[in-house]
């Protein structure tokens, strides 16, 4: 009987997954369940992490930024407290071998395919860190579960590379959305920042899965994320002239910030006396900067609406400014896990407050609006540490329904993303990926770039000759016409170079003389676990048409032809263009 209902449950599957693969309609469906999905995790993860700031600070969610002051200043220690969570759950999962895997890694080298382990991880340790106060958001974890549920679901269907990516994409937009109550911010989350292009095909999945993520929190009682900004305006010249200034001077800030934790990061890692309690030296590390504004505290929901609205004196705005890069640095450098998304929104919110406040005191004939310089400033360094220009303009638009606005936001973010690009090269997610090894710059798949190893690619079935051997031996094992060429190896099964075969059959050769000297390439030799970026180069360099792939002990794996590396690296070019124009 069990093996009759496990026989029906497998022929469902297939059934489906066929149909996956052949209707665009059913795809669709299952990005909108995805996007579901990702709205009720992303409304979980806001009450956990809300309910520990109200159970620490005794605020309501989103308000402890906000705070005039802390009348209660033992409430900090939840920063150390929070600390210690951390590194408790650091012990319970020490035994891993690798970093958990973001959605951004996910989709640029791995196909879209994320461990579930992976998605609990990180979003444990972002809930417990801005629950407890850290300077971190919690957009990465939003993102994460979002698209590590889709990841989950279309691996269990099997569906195909691009489609699972796409699906990854949708569900992390569709978390964002959901978080903002903003879909076409989290559509273009998805396009922009975790899976790197726009294709016909993806449009309608990534659209529904946020459309369905924004209705399950509007339906479940979270208000959309509004801003209040003048009515009527007459955008001119000027205006944009001055607010592309302030898109180049946000750049520069989040190079900066970025450069910052970098540095912060090195530092305290080279600190080994620290171990494992560096998040809870990082939380008291946090007091005094929390005690001189708690606006460091958290991502700055509250803080930045607080600003808005009081419009504070310039000294204190960039005291704040300060405090918050500060804290910022020490959260993530010390342990604490999260993202500068909404960071990035607060902190260019001061910046463009700040501009506007220095222009305007400097009595020079020109007059900037606080809310409409906070506004550009928020969408200009946003897209700078994060990336993804359209997606901050239309979180702008989405948040002010200001359409006036949208050409000077547009205008900044735009000029933002290319200075940082072309000074820095990279986003806040992608940076931290370069530093452990990887030289991702985009969410674009660069994975099927790396599956084509030398390993992977290499010929099993070559010839090979000891390096005593003469040239009538040579002659009579490898006769013309059999192999093209031959590995030459030691008595220990060693490489020593690769011998052509009609070079020891030309005539004029004595059939009593050794082939070594005849041999090729000694010191060339490709790594099994080279990928295709580094194998091409080196046939170039070596001006050869096969190499032998050679192990650490130099022992002989197999052999490799130029022709067949390059047959294969434009196949899976023309592949992958194919993926991305939906064809």
């Amino acid at each position: 009987m069990r093996r009759g209902w496990n026989s029906l449950f497998r022929s469902l599957a297939i059934r489906q997954r066929r149909r996956l693969r052949e209707s665009e309609a059913a795809f669709i469906l299952l990005a909108a369940i995805s996007g579901l999905a990702a709205g009720l995790l992303t409304y979980a993860q806001q009450r956990l992490a809300h309910g520990l700031q109200e159970i620490f600070y005794g605020v309501a969610a989103n308000r402890v930024s906000a705070l005039g002051e802390i009348h209660h200043p033992w409430r900090l220690l939840a920063l150390p407290i929070g600390g210690i969570m951390l590194m408790l759950f650091a012990r319970l999962v020490r035994g891993r071998a690798r970093p958990p895997i973001d959605v951004v890694e996910a989709n640029a080298l791995h196909g879209g395919r994320i461990p579930a382990s992976d998605n609990l991880i990180i979003a444990t340790q972002t809930i417990i860190s801005n629950g407890m106060g850290a300077s971190v958001g919690l957009e990465a974890a939003y993102a994460q579960m979002g698209g590590g549920v889709a990841s989950l679901l279309g691996q269990w269907l099997k569906l195909r590379r691009n489609d699972l990516r796409t699906l990854v994409g949708a569900g992390a937009g569709a978390a964002v959305g959901a978080a903002f109550g903003a879909p076409l911010t989290g559509a273009f989350y998805a396009f922009e920042i975790v899976i790197g292009h726009y294709s016909p095909s993806s449009i309608a999945p990534v659209v529904a899965a946020a459309l369905a993520g924004a209705f399950v929190t509007r339906t479940l009682g979270v208000e959309p994320w509004l801003i209040a900004t003048t009515a009527e305006r007459v955008v001119t010249i000027g205006d944009y002239m001055l607010f592309a200034l302030l898109g180049l001077i946000c750049a520069f800030l989040g190079i900066f910030i970025m450069r910052m934790v970098t540095f912060a990061e090195i530092r305290v890692q080279g600190w080994a006396w620290l171990g494992r309690w560096k998040p809870v030296i990082g939380g008291l590390l946090l007091i005094p900067l929390a005690l001189g504004s708690p606006q460091t505290l958290s991502a700055g929901h509250g803080a930045l609406h607080l600003d808005l609205i009081l419009q504070p004196a310039l000294t204190l705005l960039l005291m704040v400014l300060g405090l918050k890069i500060a804290a910022s640095v020490i959260s993530l450098s010390f342990g604490f896990r999260g993202g500068l998304f909404f960071a990035s929104l607060f902190l260019g919110s001061l910046a463009g407050q700040i501009f506007a406040g220095v222009l305007n005191a400097a009595m020079i004939g020109v007059q900037v609006d606080p809310n409409d310089a906070a506004l550009v400033g928020m969408a200009a360094l946003s897209v700078s540490i994060v990336g993804g220009p359209m997606t901050l303009a239309l979180l702008m638009l989405e948040t002010t329904h200001d359409f006036a606005l949208m050409g000077v936001v547009l205008t900044a973010s735009l000029l933002s993303s290319a200075v940082t690009r072309e000074m820095f090269g990279y986003s806040f997610s992608t940076w931290r990926l370069h530093l452990r090894g990887s030289n991702i710059r985009s969410p674009r798949d660069v994975g099927w770039v790396m599956n084509l190893t030398a390993r992977r690619l290499m010929r099993r079935d070559w010839v090979s000759v000891p390096d005593h051997c003469t040239v009538a031996a040579f002659r009579a094992k490898v006769p013309l016409g059999s192999a093209s060429k031959a590995v030459m190896i030691d008595a220990a099964g060693r490489y020593r170079g690769i011998i052509a075969t009609a070079a020891v059959h030309a005539p004029e050769l004595d059939g009593d003389a050794p082939i070594a000297p005849l041999a090729r390439l000694p010191d060339t030799v490709l790594d099994p676990e080279a990928d295709v970026r580094t194998i091409l180069p080196l046939f170039d360099r070596a001006s050869a048409d096969e190499l032998a792939v050679v192990d650490a002990a130099g022992m002989v794996l197999g052999v490799l032809t130029e022709k067949h590396v390059r047959r294969r690296y434009f196949e899976e070019i023309e592949a992958s263009q194919r993926a991305l124009f939906g064809e």
